[in-house]
Parts: structure tokens; sequence; C-alpha cells
């Protein structure tokens, strides 16, 4: 078997062979516009071959940007297109495959690589861990109504400005520069290229699809958020995605949707596990949450960068022996945090913290507590203590999130 780089001659072969990996047929035109995978960059792919030359599974990756703790925003490869055909799958491609990608990302000069897991018992043993998570939160439209208000909170009365109603073909512009700044502020969220907008690549609203688009402007007029919907059939209204500047304007775009004519219930897709929509209601059992997930999975390439890239909200020295299996690796490294920022250098001292790199992955952006990981048997803290430095240490700002799809 042979795994190789792509050109763009390769395209169509890459593709036909990532869609046959699972069961599907390419049906979108030849240019790709509109096409989830348009925004594909081939000279990041790999194709494995046979000895005769037989295309049998496929990897790549896109050029993104990743928001960290602290609002550090720095380089991120995002792992896509990965699959194997039926009849090579358990023979070692996929493993290949990796470890190859896995070393050119390494050689590019990355330290980050994220994905999206199809299924969540496979990358793990790759060194990725799960990091951000969503969940689906829906409401009747008969127990939409909002609590009285309390001591006049800022996330509980409607933020000052006003609502636009667009559609989706009115508003790219806008939706793209309203998105940027909201993922410049959010850990965990990760950029959209120019060229995705305008190749329509991925899901609503950063593909073209037919959907009404609420914005919110703020007092001033700016553009400080949005919120994509569709309704369905049986007057179900499903909100795509919600963009929001703060907590406020997000409650007023929740108002809105809430209160539209003609809807049953109301599905807001991928809000982050906490949000206070919920505490807002009067009835608190009116959102009813289900597909609570798992989303963006982190993997370090390198663990000293990574862990001094990212802000930290508290000082403090830990030790943590960091395993690689996959890659056969492990190092001890001192991290030292003061005043917001981190050191991270090899040490031979005693370990706080012994862990997988794909646990360092899953505590990186704050969103999975070290202590956690340690009380489902991930982690091993050497004494009493390791713990809950650690949670104080790793712990975000805000609670990260991503919602790109890719």
């Amino acid at each position: 078997m042979e795994i190789r780089p792509t050109t763009d001659q390769d395209l169509g072969i890459f593709l036909d062979t990532m869609h046959a990996a699972f069961g599907r047929f390419r049906d979108t035109p030849a240019d790709g516009r509109g096409a989830w995978w348009s925004a594909v960059e081939m000279d990041r792919n790999l194709l494995a071959t046979t000895a005769d030359g037989r295309p049998v599974g496929t990897a790549g990756a896109y050029s993104f940007e990743l928001t960290l703790p602290g609002q550090a925003v720095v380089p991120a490869a995002g792992v896509s297109f990965v699959g194997v055909l039926p009849s090579h799958r358990r023979q070692g491609v996929l493993s290949a495959m990796m470890r190859h990608q896995l070393a050119d990302l390494r050689a590019r000069g990355e330290f980050l690589a994220v994905l999206l897991s199809s299924e969540a018992g496979i990358y793990g043993r790759f060194g990725y861990g799960p990091a951000t998570y969503t969940q689906r939160l829906t409401v009747p439209r008969h127990e939409a109504s909002f609590a009285p208000s309390r001591a006049r909170a800022a996330a509980a009365v409607p933020a000052p400005g006003q609502i636009e109603v667009l559609r989706r073909a009115e508003c790219g512009e806008l939706l793209e520069e309203v998105y940027d700044r909201y993922r410049r502020a959010q850990p965990g969220a990760l950029s959209r290229p120019p060229r995705w907008w305008a190749l329509g690549a991925g899901q609503p609203p950063v593909a073209a699809a037919p959907r009404y688009v609420a914005v919110h402007r703020d007092a001033d007029g700016v553009a400080d958020g949005y919120a994509g919907y569709s309704l369905g059939d049986g007057g179900v209204l499903t909100v795509d995605e919600t963009i929001a500047a703060d907590d406020a304007v997000f409650t007023a775009l929740a108002r809105f949707a809430l209160g539209h004519d003609l809807v049953t219930k109301v599905v807001f897709r991928n809000v982050p596990l906490g949000h206070p929509l919920r505490w807002q209601l009067a009835d608190f059992r009116a959102g009813q949450v289900s597909d609570d997930t798992d989303w963006l999975w982190v993997r370090l390439l390198d663990v000293p960068r990574a862990l001094a890239a990212r802000g930290w909200c508290a000082d403090g020295e830990l030790v943590l022996d960091v395993d690689d299996p996959f890659l056969g690796e492990r190092a001890r490294y001192l991290l030292t945090v003061r005043d917001g920022k981190a050191g991270c250098v090899a040490t031979d001292r005693a370990p706080d913290l012994s862990l997988e790199v794909r646990d360092l992955g899953s505590v990186y952006l704050g969103g999975t507590a070290p202590s956690t990981l340690v009380r489902a048997g991930h982690i091993q803290a050497h004494h009493s203590g390791a713990a809950a430095l650690a949670d104080a240490l790793f712990r975000a700002e805000r609670t990260p999130h991503c919602l790109h799809w890719f």
C-alpha cells in the first residue's frame, strides 16, 4: 500500500473514493459549487492506494484558526474526508493514513489538529479527545413564556436594539462579518475562511440553502447577532445557528423565534451546555434537551507549544506525564502559569498527573474538567490536590463551543 499527497488532478478520484467509503454517490455539479466539500484543499489531502494503484482510502485537512481560552487565535488543521473502502477495512489502512497525516502536520509546523467524529469510538486511539459539547433545545410554542425579570438581570431582559428579517441570499457578507467577530471571542470556535462563504461550503447558513435570518442590531444599528431559521412541516421552526455577541442578544433572538406565528415548537440546534435559556423560561421543563453530544475533538501535536499558546485563569505549577501511545512517544512537562500566561518545559520532577495525549486534548479548551477524567479512570492523580489544581488551571473564562461543521 502507498499513501501519497494529492494534486488538483486527483480531485475526482479523491472525492469518488471518499464517497464510496460511506456508500454514497457524488451527485453535485462538476465544479462543486454549493457542495459541502467544495472548499477542499487538495494540497492537504492524502490518498491510499494498493500496489496496483487502486484507491482505497482518503484523509484530508482544512486550514482553520481556533480560538483558545484567553482569546488567543491560532492555526489548527481541521481533519476531514477520512474514509476507507469497505473492502479494505481492518487492514491497517486508516492507522497508516492517520500516522502519515500527523507526521505531515508536524512537518508543516502545526501543533493542533481538530475534527468532528462521525463515530466516537474511532479517534481516541489516534490521540484525539472530545473537547467541546453541544445539545439541541426544543421548546413547545404554548410553553414559551419567559419568567418575570428578577433584579433586571441583563441576560433576562431584551437587548437594546432591533431585529430585522432578511433572506439568506441577501445577507451573506453580513453573516460572515458577524460570525468572524463572534468566533474571535469564543473559545473553541473555528474560523470560516472567506472561500467557504463564497462557495457555500458546509451547512446552513454557510450553505446558500433557503433560510430566513433574524439579524439583531444594537442601539447604534450595528449587527451583533443573527439566527438562521426555517419553518417545516407541522409548524416546527428550526433555528440552525444562533450567533450572539452576548447573552442579552441571544435572549432577544430566542424571544423572536419563540414568538413566531403559526409555530407549534421551536428547535434550537447546537446550543452550548449550561446555556441560561432554560432558566429564563417560566417553566424550566419547557426547554427539552436532546442530542447532548460531543462536537469538536482536539489533538495536540506539540504539547509545550500548545499549552503556552492558550490563556489561563489561575496561577500554579503542574507536572504532566503525557503518553502518546499511537506515536510511541512519552514525555514529562512542567507547566508553569503566571498572570494568565504559561511556560511548558521538559522536566524530570515527579508527576502530578499522568495522562494520555487524548485526555490532554479533552481538557485543553476548558470544556472537560481534569477531575472528571480522574474519576473516570482516564487520568491518574498522584496526590490529593492534583485534580483540583488542574481544574483551576485548565478552566476557561467561557464555556468552549464550536458551531462550525466541516
